[in-house]
């Protein structure tokens, strides 16, 4: 298997996704669909490819010790990658999706987008606290 191949096609479709959704605003249906479904689906599959076609032969999840072994096989590293790729786009799209079904500006979310395409759970507790703020706001 070509990992460096598989590295770069799938960081292409993760850029797509990501795409849609800074520009959202402008096709907000197609964001949803692009970014929440489309990609993280393709995502999917490429993770279960890797994982039925090329199964780690050591490691585990047992312990800490487990994992940091299955982590040493490309595959696994490579099915990480692509599971932090699926899940971070996803929670990006979540996070455009409650914006706009709470009419929160988009300038306050798209600082929020590059947080969680780079530090996942980072981007979420921004996110979280724009919408703090925002209840906060409204009650006023």
């Amino acid at each position: 298997m070509d990992y460096q191949l598989m590295f770069s096609a799938v960081g292409i479709a993760a850029m797509l996704g990501w795409l849609t959704l800074v520009i959202s605003p402008l096709m907000p249906v197609w964001s949803d669909r692009i970014a929440g479904m489309i990609v993280p689906f393709g995502l999917s599959v490429s993770y279960l490819v890797l994982m039925v076609l090329f199964p780690a032969d050591k490691g585990g999840f047992g312990t800490f010790a487990e994992v940091v072994e299955l982590f040493t096989h490309p595959t696994s590293v490579m099915m990480g990658w692509v599971h932090f790729l699926a899940f971070d786009l996803l929670v990006g799209a979540w996070i455009c999706r409650i914006a706009r079904r709470e009419h929160i500006k988009f300038w306050f979310v798209l600082p929020c987008l590059p947080v969680t395409f780079m530090f996942g759970p980072l981007g979420f507790l921004l996110f979280s606290a724009v919408r703090g703020v925002q209840a906060v706001a409204k009650k006023s």
